[in-house]
């Protein structure tokens, strides 16, 4: 399968060369002479380019967010997360065609947050992809009535990686009939919803450490949506 970087490269980003040294369905690795928009010296720098993500808040009635609980081999440790997946484009539009996922409800964004937000195009399938991680990986549905906000999107590591991150907030979710529906190469423990406290508590121990968890509740936090203090 190809995948296109999410990268728009300006005018005055110049790639000279590119050397691929691997590539699969989910990313490329490859060696790039660049010149930059500040300098003229030429830079090469080894870059993995990876298919853009969905990173989701799922928030239940009592403002709860719903975190699993998974095993991270590169890390070797288990750590609590939100629920995120690359976006496959080719399969979102099957999942609305069987159902699978309530959208009629979903697509009600908030000016400042929705259709404008950075990187939001719903013509891409983003929230479909979104609402299908949240089903897949948690169990959990969107209400009768919920909607799903798009918040904009963050680099997970511009050192290395183009992969961007777009933010999702679900609200209010529900456990869904059917259960999760992961596999067992996802490596998921556990999932439970935690409140605004307990989130700060972990964050502050060091028990949520990844970064699109960090990046989403602050996120969360700058919209006003939760409120991590005491």
């Amino acid at each position: 399968m190809k995948f296109e970087s999410a990268i728009v490269h300006g005018k005055d980003w110049k790639i000279l060369s590119s050397e691929t040294h691997y590539r699969d369905a989910h990313l490329s690795v490859r060696t790039e002479e660049v010149q930059t928009p500040a300098g003229g010296k030429r830079r090469r720098w080894t870059v993995v380019h990876r298919k853009a993500a969905v990173v989701i808040a799922p928030m239940t009635a009592e403002g709860k967010l719903v975190l699993i609980r998974q095993e991270r081999i590169p890390i070797r440790a288990a750590i609590w997360e939100v629920p995120a997946g690359q976006i496959d484009l080719a399969a979102e539009g099957d999942v609305v065609a069987r159902g699978e996922v309530r959208v009629e409800d979903a697509m009600a964004p908030q000016p400042e947050s929705g259709v404008n937000a950075p990187g939001y195009n719903s013509a891409l399938g983003y929230d479909t992809a979104a609402l299908r991680e949240l089903r897949e990986e948690t169990g959990y549905v969107l209400s009768k009535g919920g909607e799903i906000v798009p918040l904009g999107y963050f680099f997970s590591s511009p050192g290395f990686t183009d992969e961007q991150g777009y933010f999702f907030l679900a609200r209010p979710v529900e456990l869904g009939t059917n259960g999760p529906a992961h596999t067992e190469s996802e490596l998921i423990l556990d999932c439970r919803a935690f409140g605004p406290e307990e989130i700060a508590d972990m964050i502050a121990h060091g028990e949520i450490r990844d970064a699109n968890t960090l990046a989403i509740c602050a996120k969360l936090v700058a919209r006003g949506f939760i409120s991590l203090h005491a």
